[in-house]
């Protein structure tokens, strides 16, 4: 078998040990900020799968969650997936930076629906906490 063909299966397999070590976190560890950070990465990429083939999502917005995709599944990391609990930090970023931007351009209600995890969780990682939409404005004007 070629080098570069173990490497990336190598590669591969760290990639799912890492995820199914996640995975195995979200539902162990008890409620809290820990189990929230755990559930993350899982929860932005159900989110990415259900916005992409939402027709009510902009395409802008399609394009920017595809690419977090693409770089949560590439085996090309700046911190490589192989160290322990800060491995997958660079993934969670970016698909956090790609869900905000997202989330700029999706009605609100679209991605509440796409967002499995903790909704509290999701207007942390959006920007929206506290901010009031124009249908429930009650100051009278």
């Amino acid at each position: 078998m070629p080098g570069w063909l173990t490497g990336v299966l190598i590669a591969a397999g760290v990639v799912l040990a890492t995820w199914a070590l996640l995975i195995l976190l979200a539902k162990l560890l008890p409620p809290g900020l820990a189990r929230d950070l755990a559930r993350l990465l899982p929860d932005c990429v159900i989110t990415v799968k259900r916005l992409r083939k939402d027709p009510r999502v902009p395409r802008r917005a399609k394009v920017a969650v595809v690419v977090a995709g693409l770089w949560v599944l590439s085996p090309i990391d700046l911190i490589p997936e192989f160290l322990p609990v800060i491995g997958p930090l660079d993934d969670v970023l970016v698909v956090a930076l790609a869900l905000r931007y997202a989330a700029r351009l999706v009605p609100r209600e679209v991605l509440a629906q796409a967002w499995p995890g903790n909704r509290e969780l999701l207007d942390r990682l959006v920007g929206r906490r506290g901010e009031k939409s124009p249908d429930t404005d009650t100051s009278g004007e």
